[in-house]
C-alpha cells in the first residue's frame, strides 16, 4: 500500500512534528502557500515532493505551477491551492486537492473521486486545528484509496496576552524578524515570547500583504 502525504498553507513553518508524520511516504504533495523555498527543500529530504503555487508565494516561486496532475502507483491526482483553479472537468481523477481555506475538508466528487483540503499545518489561524492528512492507496484495487488519515497537531494554548502598548512593539520586532527570514521558533525564542503569539503575528503578516502593525493588531481584536 502506498502512502502519500498531503498538507498546504506552511506560510513559512515547518514543524518538527509535521515532518515526523511525513515519514514513510513514498510521495508528498503540497498545495501552496509555502512562503519560503527552504520549506520545499527540507521536504525533499523525506519523499518526492509534488507542489503547486498559492496566492502567497511570490516572485521566488514564478517557476511552480498553479495546477499540477500526477499519477502515483495508478493514483491519477489533481492539485491546486484555490479550488476554483481546479479543472472544471475532474473525471478520471482519483484525488482532487486543494488548500486556501486552511480548513479540514474530505468528502465524496460526483464522479467517484475524493477532494481532499488538508487544512493548514503552518501558524495557526486564530482557534483553527493544525492539520494534514496522509492518503493510504493501492492503484491496483477498484476504488485505489484504501484510507484517509486526518492528521491533528496538538496544539497549547498561548499565555495571556500582553498589555496592548507592549504588544505594538512586539508585533513591530517580529515583522521585522519575518522580514529578515528568521523562522518562528527563532523569533519565539530570541523575543521571549510564546511561539503560539508569534505564529500569530507572522501568519497575519504573511497573508495581508501590505498590512501595518495597526491592521495586525486589529486583527488581532487588541
Amino acid at each position: 500500500m502506498t502512502k502519500l502525504g498531503i498538507l498546504s498553507d506552511t506560510h513559512g513553518l515547518l514543524r518538527p512534528e509535521v515532518k515526523e508524520a511525513l515519514e514513510g511516504c513514498c510521495a508528498i504533495f503540497h498545495g501552496g502557500d509555502i512562503n519560503r523555498a527552504e520549506i520545499l527543500d527540507q521536504l525533499k529530504e523525506i519523499a518526492p515532493l509534488y507542489v503547486v503555487r498559492g496566492n502567497n508565494d511570490k516572485d521566488w516561486a514564478e517557476d511552480i505551477p498553479y495546477v499540477l496532475e500526477a499519477e502515483i502507483e495508478g493514483l491519477r491526482v489533481c492539485m491546486a491551492h484555490k479550488k476554483g483553479d481546479l479543472p472544471e472537468d475532474l473525471i478520471g481523477y482519483d484525488l482532487v486537492i486543494c488548500g486556501h481555506t486552511h480548513k479540514y475538508e474530505e468528502r465524496q466528487l460526483p464522479h467517484g473521486g475524493i477532494l481532499l483540503n488538508p487544512g493548514s499545518c503552518g501558524p495557526r489561524r486564530f482557534h483553527q486545528e493544525i492539520t494534514l492528512a496522509a492518503v493510504y492507496a493501492d492503484g491496483g484495487t477498484v476504488d485505489k484509496i484504501e484510507k484517509i488519515e486526518k492528521i491533528v497537531i496538538p496544539h497549547e494554548g498561548r499565555m495571556p496576552e500582553k498589555p496592548a502598548g507592549d504588544m505594538r512593539s512586539v508585533i513591530e520586532r517580529v515583522t521585522k524578524d519575518v522580514q529578515r527570514g528568521k523562522s518562528v521558533e527563532e523569533i519565539a525564542a530570541e523575543r521571549k515570547i510564546e511561539r503560539d503569539l508569534a505564529e500569530e503575528i507572522c501568519r497575519l503578516y504573511l497573508t495581508h500583504p501590505g498590512v501595518d502593525t495597526d491592521g495586525i493588531m486589529t486583527k488581532m481584536g487588541l
